[in-house]
């Protein structure tokens, strides 16, 4: 998986095109079944997006009152959907030059340090290939004081580089997949490492900027701008997510439009100035399970349809989940964002997932 260039395949990159201007529309047999999907969302603010041919809808509801702020106008958090966004970053550092993704995380953390016999690249990372645990050693214990509220928050970003630092990967990288927070987190910070560039500011150079989201960051600013979540009971409301040291694994918060626009990004990368990273991160470089029925590219879950492959992944926080997913046989981008905190039976990410497996 780490080849002497990159540790994927890819086809050149085009660097000199802006990103594409969609203009909403109306679809009322779209909206109709938008309406059924949001009712069984069950959640206090739910918004469904869906580009389809570059024509745009979004339907807006929820269980709760309407905030002051239209639903679709606000920014909500992403969780493990920004997973997606430090693929695209690595990948595209990767096209320009600029890292093979066969670097050792460790050795950008630490430069002196002598890799071992089977070191933990950045590739292992961003495809949970690196042996590393879901979550750092001692995270519950540090977390527990916090864990309805912000257990994040409470394991920074030097505690989670240094125990990295110290601690053996389970599995040696490359032979096992599990999917790893830790991991990704690690990536972050190692990218931040060898660049020189802090994460926020790589990130917001290298993917927000390039593909025009002014409407994504990395940090709430209040309820002007950022949804409020909930608890499970969808009644209860939460603090915004601090994602303490995870930054790249989860830090991500953004409006409807912003997201469906990094979603059509990826449905017609040519328009992109990422053009070579967003064709890149849609190659499958893992498969695994029973037939290898379970397909990963760079940084998304891949299934079959009859008509083409669709690509999604799903993500939360301590009070909000999200559903980002494209189609490339229908040309058809959904993003899907709600208010109320994962519970068991959940119905979001299965009626999001139907929306798009419908095409």
């Amino acid at each position: 998986m780490t080849g002497p260039r990159t540790p994927w395949p890819g086809v050149p990159a085009t660097e000199e095109s802006a990103p594409p201007q969609r203009a909403p529309a109306d679809d009322p047999a779209l909206r109709e079944r938008l309406a059924e999907a949001v009712h069984a969302c069950d959640a206090p603010d739910v918004v469904l997006a869906v580009s389809r041919g570059g024509r745009r809808t979004l339907y807006a509801g929820g269980t709760g009152p309407p905030p002051a702020v239209p639903r679709e106008d606000l920014r909500y958090e992403i969780g493990s959907a920004s997973k997606t966004f430090a693929a695209l970053l690595l990948t595209r550092l990767i096209r320009r030059g600029v890292l093979t993704g066969g670097e050792s995380a460790a050795r950008c953390l630490d430069p002196g340090r002598t890799p071992g016999p089977h070191p933990v690249t950045l590739a292992h990372l961003i495809t949970h290939t690196s042996g590393l645990p879901a979550l750092p050693a001692g995270f519950v214990r540090r977390g527990l004081p916090a864990w309805h509220t912000n257990p994040y928050a409470r394991y920074p970003a030097e505690r989670l580089t240094d125990t990295f630092l110290r601690q053996e990967p389970k599995h040696r990288p490359g032979t096992r997949w599990h999917y790893s927070n830790y991991g990704v987190s690690v990536l972050g910070h190692a990218l931040a490492a060898a660049t020189g560039t802090a994460w926020e500011d790589l990130i917001t150079g290298q993917v927000l900027r390039a593909l025009g989201l002014s409407g994504t960051a990395l940090r709430g600013e209040g309820p002007e701008t950022d949804a409020v979540g909930h608890r499970k009971d969808g009644r209860t409301p939460v603090p915004p997510f601090d994602a303490g040291g995870f930054q790249a694994a989860g830090a991500v918060r953004s409006t409807p439009d912003d997201l469906l626009t990094f979603l059509e990004a990826h449905l017609e990368p040519d328009r992109s100035p990422a053009a070579g990273a967003l064709r890149a991160v849609r190659v499958p470089v893992l498969r695994r399970g029973l037939g290898h029925r379970h397909v990963h590219t760079v940084g998304w879950f891949r299934h079959p349809t009859d008509g083409g492959p669709m690509y999604f992944h799903s993500g939360a926080t301590l009070g909000q989940q999200a559903f980002l997913g494209f189609r490339p046989d229908t040309d058809t981008a959904l993003a899907a964002v709600c208010t109320r905190r994962f519970r068991a039976r959940d119905p979001f990410v299965a009626t999001a997932y139907a929306l798009l497996a419908e095409g």
